[in-house]
């Protein structure tokens, strides 16, 4: 079963501190690692322990993406935050965000 990627309304916003590259880079990953098994865990997914942002992470590199799957419509995948990790600070947006 295929599942339809939706984008929350602040990743607009998180995008616009990632270089074209990057936004390149981190929209492929999404589409190839999440459009299939989005719950499985793998080298580059892995579900989080409980935190404010969400509760699953998509790696790619320093790029990372968090998403959920929507419980009303369980084959949609919600991208709910993109950043950058420097270290061990993730930066989503400008902003650092601790998890």
């Amino acid at each position: 079963m295929a599942y339809i990627v939706e984008f929350a309304e602040c990743v607009k916003e998180h995008f616009k501190s990632l270089t074209t590259y990057e936004r390149t880079v981190i929209l492929n990953s999404i589409h190839t690692q999440l459009v299939y098994e989005p719950l499985t865990e793998t080298r580059n997914r892995k579900l989080l322990r409980p935190n404010p942002i969400a509760p699953w992470e998509l790696r790619i590199g320093d790029l990372r993406a968090f998403y959920e799957i929507v419980a009303e419509e369980p084959n949609i995948v919600r991208v709910l935050a993109v950043g950058r990790k420097k270290g061990n600070q993730l930066f989503i947006g400008r902003k650092v965000v601790i998890l």
